[in-house]
């Protein structure tokens, strides 16, 4: 099936690893042009060498996105060289393992700033652009965290859960502009985490094998991790037009999770 991205302009954030730079592979593997930023220049530099995109495919530049300065600059940027912007998929971000005894006020602060900034900065800077696209969608990347709380991730946990019914919110105040609103939901996904906890652990079991063992004990149905690209069809699937009466909804992508994701 034709997605109908050829050509269209997608802004990821968060785009030099993991999920990011799956969905930025993903969308330049649709023809579409992408554009994304980090706060890495080097990482940045070395994800777009992977791609083996052009410049007049791919886009990069450094921000961060609480900023909302920097942000709505690289997104005007994105619109001046590529000719608008029709997609926005909010990424950036990460977690914090903090429970409720261990989290300060400065943990809750920072954590609630980056989650809804990362989402509300992008998408302040990209809303006329998209406005003007006739096909927008938003997919802001989100976690089943949000669906389901981990008391050992207690902040990254109810901003996920408020990034979840912010989405819902945006999706019918921006529809009157055209732009659908969606989130993906990601459960227990192979990303450079968890090769680092796997290293951490020390228990000589080889990846794979952990990995077995940890799906097991999560319950996961599918009894396996999942893979960044994986994620990033569903991103795609959402971005493009083929979805244009898909808005207000979350998919989740975690492979039939049942219990906590820690």
């Amino acid at each position: 099936m034709d997605l109908g991205l050829a050509d269209r302009t997608i802004v990821v954030t968060g785009g030099s690893s993991g999920v990011g730079l799956a969905t930025v592979r993903a969308l330049l593997d649709e023809g579409a042009r992408v554009a994304t930023c980090g706060r890495d220049a080097d990482r940045l530099a070395r994800a777009a060498d992977r791609t083996g995109a052009g410049r007049d495919r791919l886009l990069t530049g450094v921000c961060d996105v609480r900023d909302a300065a920097a942000v709505s600059r690289f997104v005007r940027r994105t619109a001046e060289e590529f000719g608008g912007v029709d997609g926005l998929v909010n990424n950036a971000g990460q977690s914090r393992m903090k429970g409720l005894d261990d989290s300060t006020a400065d943990d809750w602060r920072d954590e609630l700033e980056l989650k809804f900034a990362g989402v509300l900065n992008p998408l302040h800077a990209a809303r006329p652009y998209l406005a003007a696209s006739g096909a927008a969608s938003v997919v802001n990347i989100n976690a089943v965290l949000a669906k389901q709380p981990e008391t050992r991730l207690i902040t990254t946990s109810a901003a996920r859960a408020g990034i979840l019914n912010l989405s819902k919110s945006l999706s019918a105040a921006l529809a009157g502009d055209g732009i659908r609103v969606n989130s993906v939901c990601l459960g227990l996904i192979d990303t450079g985490q968890w090769t680092r906890r796997h290293a951490a652990a020390g228990s000589g079991t080889a990846y794979g094998d952990w990995q077995a063992e940890l799906a097991a004990d999560r319950g996961v149905a599918l009894g396996r991790l999942g893979r960044a690209d994986e994620v990033a069809y569903a991103v795609v699937a959402l971005l493009s037009p083929r979805a244009s009466y898909i808005t207000g909804t979350s998919i989740d992508v975690c492979g039939g999770i049942g219990r906590s994701i820690l």
